[in-house]
């Protein structure tokens, strides 16, 4: 408003895009970092300490120095663009706490299932899970500093992925590395999405 006259060259700002991703994967993969190492905001995170009570059921083969585990989830919030905002939800990751991923899928745009080269086969439940609801994901392969390397071609070969599911390499440690890894989910879901919307051709 200029002199008590509203100025119509002026337009009231548009709300961000949100979009929901959830972080996913095996115990141990990094999931709490990723989402640290790239939230805007302090990230909510429910680590409890690990007990000799849960030896039993959380296999710590290969991250021997892990000490918490997240028993509820991970949140954290970046804005990509001035238009486009993130809400990043990252899963427990033992079987015991799965109950929790139906609540935390719903709404959800697509999702990182984060992956360690030294246990492959843990981030089989999640691939599973994320391709039976029809939820895009990227499989991120976390470059552990003493895990093994190997090509996005092998894991995909592995995993026995489909061709159209983005496999990138990343450092959850890593801010830069990460956004390049939430980038392709959002371009991969939304690319699912007008897939799906539209009609085949003869």
């Amino acid at each position: 408003m200029v002199f008590g006259r509203p100025d119509r060259g002026i337009r009231p700002q548009a709300a961000p895009l949100t979009l929901k991703l959830l972080v996913a994967g095996g115990f141990g993969v990094g999931k709490t970092t990723l989402v640290g190492s790239v939230s805007e905001i302090m990230p909510l995170r429910t680590e409890e300490l690990l007990t000799e009570a849960g030896r039993p059921v959380d296999d710590t083969s290969g991250v021997e120095a892990k000490r918490t585990t997240t028993v509820a989830m991970d949140f954290g919030r970046i804005t990509l663009r001035e238009d486009l905002v993130l809400y990043l939800f990252g899963t427990p990751g033992q079987d015991r706490f799965w109950f929790l991923w139906d609540e935390l899928a719903q709404g959800a745009l697509g999702a990182v299932v984060l992956a360690d080269t030294r246990r492959l086969a843990d981030c089989f439940a999640a691939v599973d899970y994320f391709e039976r609801r029809g939820i895009a994901f990227t499989l991120a392969v976390n470059c552990f500093d003493d895990a093994p390397r190997h090509s996005a071609e092998a894991v995909r070969d592995a995993l026995d992925l489909d061709p159209e599911v983005p496999v990138v390499m990343c450092d959850a440690r890593e801010r830069e590395s990460v956004k390049r890894v939430l980038v392709s989910v959002v371009e991969h879901a939304l690319a699912t999405g007008i897939t799906a919307r539209t009609p085949a051709t003869v």
